[in-house]
Order: C-alpha cells, then structure tokens, then sequence
C-alpha cells in the first residue's frame, strides 16, 4: 500500500503508514482482478432487475399465500400492513418448517406463519453486500425496500443469472 501523502511503500493491509503515520484504512479496498468481482464490488442491487414484488396483506390466508406463489411460480411473498410498509416475508421454508405437519391451518392468518422484519436491501446496495446477507443469513429471497415499502424482490437464483451473464461475455 503506497501512502497517499509521503509515497512510503507499506505491507498491503497496513492500517497507517510506517514513515509518516498518515491513516491508510480508507486506501486500502480490494480491487478487482475481473468483470465479476468488477461487477460485485461497483453494481448496485439495481442490475439485477429485480422483479416487481408479490405482497399480500397480513390478513391473508396461508392458503391464499401458497395459491400465490404457485400463481407466481415464486418462492416467497412480501406481507405488508395497511399502508403497504413491509412486514414479513413468507417463504417455502416457513410453509415446511411452520405450516407442514402441523394442524390444519390453510385459512389461518399468514402473519402467524411468516418470518417478521425480514432482512431487505436497497436498490443502492452492492451486489457484494447483497451476496454477504444472502449467505450470512442463509437466505434465498431478500427484499428490495425504498422508505420501509417493498419496490422488488431479489434471489440467489437473480445473483446466479447475473454472475452467469457476465461469464459468458467475452
């Protein structure tokens, strides 16, 4: 790392230069050796498009939810209040893990079954800290929110395609 101030060349990862003391921790970023990691560090959630998002309101049935989704053909729904400000996220893992096997509860409220305060991204988000939260949580399905209102929806599928593309060009 070569220090912005007096040029000294320091070990890379050094928190402060060894000739001058100057504070290096905002110099030293990775930087990327191609399209993809170009792309993760620099695109926001935005390139990935992200699909505009199915809501249901939290009075919905946890059969109208399943309904939706095999509508849909998608894994999750977003479950927002009465002002349309998310609330939940109810996915094909809270239908396995919460609803299956269980008592029969296709007419009970699909906020008693939904995961609340889902993790979200921003549409300004980079597609590294999209991946980070999608691993770190274990999460196949992150929301996409602008002022606590969903706008999209984003899935590890959505990255994938994305990572696909990139590859693909020559």
């Amino acid at each position: 790392m070569i220090c912005p101030t007096c040029n000294h060349d320091n070990l890379p990862g050094s928190s402060q230069c060894e000739n001058c003391q100057h504070d290096l921790t905002q110099w030293d970023r990775p930087t990327a050796r191609d399209r993809v990691e170009l792309s993760l560090m620099a695109d926001a959630v935005r390139a990935l498009k992200p699909r505009k998002p199915v809501t249901l309101p939290a009075t919905a049935t946890i059969g109208e939810a399943i309904q939706r989704m095999l509508a849909c053909d998608i894994g999750a729904v977003l479950v927002v209040d009465g002002t349309g400000k998310l609330v939940g996220i109810f996915s094909e893992r809270d239908l396995l893990t919460k609803v299956a096997g269980a008592a029969d509860h296709i007419n009970s409220p699909v906020s008693a079954f939904m995961t609340p305060r889902p993790e979200t991204v921003r549409e300004t988000d980079t597609l590294a800290f999209v991946l980070h939260k999608l691993d770190s949580g274990g999460y196949r399905h992150l929301p996409v929110v602008k002022n606590g209102l969903p706008v999209g929806m984003i899935s590890v599928r959505d990255v994938l395609r994305h990572i696909t593309r990139l590859c693909k060009r020559g």
